[in-house]
């Protein structure tokens, strides 16, 4: 029996493992008291990797499809056959014709981190989507259009702050989305305790709602029409303050101009949020020492996403409240290296999608778009498909069209542990290690830092026989896609040469770490277990900015542009019920029902309102049928005034019901998948990100 000290990959929050092991087992899991970042905090997903870890269902050998029946093969056998059908389906028609998706662990993952973008590169395909287009995309488009940089995304400094603002956030129960932050409980408890204000804006009572000291329950998808107005009644009530940053700022009188139709008696209807309490908000929010505002996926997966996110920010810097200690403030990652304070700047639309004609934002396509990339015959066609841990016959708005689409493809390969709703379409499955079995470093999350922190482990238990390590496995198919076919050496791959006592991967981190800002080494990291605390978050404008300027871009033309369709959608005030979605603490996209612990007691179930269930004749525990323009499904009622009327709410992740899959848990729990709902011709025009939150539906009793 021994002790191993590891990294959480379950979720954005980072937090420290200590794993008791014995033999090759995770035996036990427990908060790692001593890491300098989360000091023992543990949720029940972290607590959870030992049977993640062991799941019976996890794919331990690669499998190969033959006669319909997948067989398990070697690792040379299988890479010779993606070799063998990539190269035929490129040769015959081009290299638009192999698309790929890549799914939310990736960004959990270091092989994820090193090496999709080589990947990426490598396939030289323009038809690439992830799961961004599905998610967050909104803020990386605003904030490139703000700062230059896509990935220079401020985050609350929650432990500083005096008043925190958290619109279509639940951090309670996803431990921080695009904000790295352990133990969010405490933080917020030590918020309050300090005499600080925490606001939520949520369309349902959420576990975080429910500890605020102001809950607004607002029309779903209308943030975007309460950001408008809270600028719009700073300007008006002589609140704007821009602090040490005015020298730093252009564009702020066009602002004003654009925010001018937008007062809180005008949006009120709209966002269901009474003027009185809008203009309340806003001096509140002005008035506060220290204060930050905080958008996540319920102001992105709308249908003015990027506007919306845009917002959070001019918020954050109209009160002088961006880059300074307890406002929003930029995490200094000891893995990157720091900026001259201008550059390129950001754009998208360099090239547009074959069928829909919608524009690439960050080199990808939407992921609502891929089904129609599949299905429409002519040039371009794509015939191939790479996913690498993604679930999109699961994660995409009208998954059932996408889901049939699959089947009709050439040649599929999948990087993924499990035989699911997305894999069973494959003709190939790579599956990597268990996390336990894997060094890990947090590439992306350490960006969303609320503290300057890093760390690094190694795998904690042996990697087992048969298994092939995840890095590999992205190396060996980036060779493949470059032509080098599938025995290239793969330190040269990489650019590395000579012998070494540091893995291939630590080598790279090694380089990147000497070259920060502030000259660590892997060795350095290996001599700490427990994590490096490199103190609190700095001011780091103009050095972080990235635009042509030098100056944040306060009114980017194409989010101007957007406006007048945001004014126009003013008035669209509907009866209709609205469908939005929720997170669980237990649960985190499609990839962890298969682990009993994390599936108990109801999670799928549909949120509706006390007066809504009357009025529709539903009753707690029975079954509602739900349809919208795209489908219709069976879910089962819990009937809870924690939503707000006219919304209902399924979680997302859940129809484990597809025949071919190896998920004998989750199949049990099979649950009911929101995205049979969700429209796939909805998005954010800005970003191409889908619009998850929103959706009209029609709700009756189920016959």
């Amino acid at each position: 029996m021994r002790t191993a000290y590891t990294t959480c990959p379950l979720c954005e929050a980072t937090c420290g493992l200590e794993l008791t092991v014995e033999g090759d087992r995770v035996t036990r899991v427990r908060g790692d008291r001593q890491d300098t970042f989360s000091r023992g905090f543990l949720c029940p997903k972290g607590a959870s990797l030992g049977a993640l870890d062991a799941d019976p269902d996890r794919l331990r050998t690669p499998l190969v499809k033959r006669d319909g029946q997948f067989v398990p093969v070697s690792w040379d056998e299988a890479f010779a056959v993606v070799h063998e059908r990539f190269t035929a389906v490129v040769a015959e028609h081009g290299r638009d014709a192999v698309a790929a998706y890549l799914g939310n662990p990736n960004v959990h993952s270091l092989a994820g981190g090193l090496y999709a973008g080589a990947l990426r590169k490598a396939l030289g395909s323009r038809n690439i989507f992830t799961a961004s287009t599905i998610d967050q995309m909104p803020k990386h488009v605003s904030s490139g259009h703000l700062y230059g940089g896509m990935f220079s995304i401020p985050v609350p400094d929650v432990d500083r702050t005096d008043f925190l603002v958290l619109l279509g956030a639940d951090p309670l129960s996803s431990n921080g989305s695009l904000w790295t932050v352990p133990d969010v409980p405490t933080r917020l408890k030590d918020l309050r305790a300090r005499g600080g204000t925490l606001v939520v804006v949520d369309p349902r009572r959420s576990r975080t709602a429910a500890i605020a000291d102001t809950h607004l329950a607002i029309r779903p998808g209308a943030d975007v029409f309460l950001l408008l107005a809270l600028a719009h009644e700073l300007f008006a009530a002589g609140l704007v303050d821009l602090g040490s940053l005015a020298e730093h700022v252009v564009g702020v009188g066009e602002v004003r101009a654009l925010v001018e139709p937008f007062a809180p008696e005008a949006v009120a209807a709209r966002c269901g949020i009474a003027a009185d309490d809008i203009r309340d908000l806003a001096h509140r929010f002005a008035g506060a020492r220290r204060a930050v505002v905080y958008g996540r996926i319920g102001t992105t997966t709308v249908e003015f996403g990027t506007v919306a996110s845009w917002l959070v920010d001019v918020l954050n810097i109209l009160t002088g409240n961006l880059d300074r200690p307890g406002g929003a403030m930029f995490p200094l990652p000891a893995h990157t290296r720091r900026g001259s304070g201008r550059g390129k700047g950001f754009t998208t639309g360099r090239w547009h999608s074959r069928v829909r004609g919608l524009p690439e934002v960050a080199g990808e396509f939407p992921a609502v778009t891929l089904a129609d990339e599949i299905e429409t015959p002519g040039p371009g066609q794509v015939r191939a498909l790479v996913t690498v841990a993604g679930n999109p016959a699961l994660s995409v708005p009208n998954s059932a069209r996408l889901d049939a689409a699959l089947s009709t493809l050439d040649f599929m390969v999948s990087v993924d542990p499990y035989l699911n709703e997305t894999t069973r379409h494959a003709d190939v499955i790579l599956p990597p290690p268990p996390p336990s079995q894997r060094a890990h470093y947090d590439l992306a999350f350490l960006s969303f830092t609320v503290r300057n922190v890093v760390k690094y482990s190694r795998p904690a238990v042996p990697l087992s026989p048969g298994l092939l390590d995840e890095c590999e496995i992205f190396l060996r198919l980036t060779a493949i896609f470059a032509g080098l076919g599938p025995d290239a050496d793969l330190d040269a791959l990489v650019g590395l040469s000579g012998p070494s006592d540091l893995t291939r991967e630590e080598r790279l981190l090694d380089a990147k770490l000497r070259s920060g800002p502030y000259g660590l080494s892997i060795q350095d990291l290996l001599a700490n277990p427990h994590g490096m605390d490199l103190g609190a978050l700095q001011s780091r404008i103009p050095e972080i900015l990235r635009t042509p300027s030098g100056r944040i871009e306060l009114c980017p033309d194409p989010i101007a542009a957007d406006l007048p369709r945001v004014r126009a959608a003013l008035g669209e005030v509907s009866d209709d019920l609205v469908l939005v979605g929720r997170r669980h603490l237990r649960t985190n996209n499609s990839w962890m029902h298969n682990v009993p612990a994390l599936v108990k007691g109801r999670l799928c179930t549909l949120l509706v309102n006390p007066s809504d269930a009357t009025r529709l004749g539903l009753a707690d525990g029975g079954t509602a049928e739900v349809s919208s323009r795209v489908g219709k499904v069976a879910v089962t009622v819990e009937v809870t005034p924690d939503m707000a009327q006219g919304v209902v709410s399924m979680p997302h992740g859940w129809g484990h019901d597809r025949p071919g899959t190896r998920l004998s848990v989750a199949s049990r729990h099979a649950g009911v998948n929101v995205n049979l709902l969700t429209d796939d011709l909805r998005l954010d025009p800005l970003s191409g990100t889908a619009v998850l939150n929103g959706t009209h539906v029609r709700v009756h009793p189920a016959s």
